[in-house]
């Protein structure tokens, strides 16, 4: 899933533009795939992208939400 929608229209054009010459190995390996059908890069709203728990400083409230979504326990408030 990937909130940046420039980047999924990458991963689905195939030609090659000088622009693009740039772009990592990785992204060229998630291109391939996505051309053989084995995986798919779907559009997601940045309010719901759950990789934010683990790449940014987050508000409490945005914390709390997204470890919900990924069903993450609080341990310190099981009893």
């Amino acid at each position: 899933m990937c909130e940046n929608t420039s980047v999924i229209n990458l991963t689905k054009n195939q030609i090659q533009h000088s622009r693009t010459k740039h772009i990592e190995i990785r992204h060229h390996f998630i291109r391939d795939h996505v051309s053989n059908g084995d995986c798919e890069v779907k559009f997601i709203e940045t309010k719901l992208q759950l990789a934010d728990i683990f790449t940014k400083l987050l508000p409490r409230e945005r914390l709390f939400f997204l470890r919900n979504e990924l069903g993450i326990l609080d341990l310190q408030n099981l009893s």
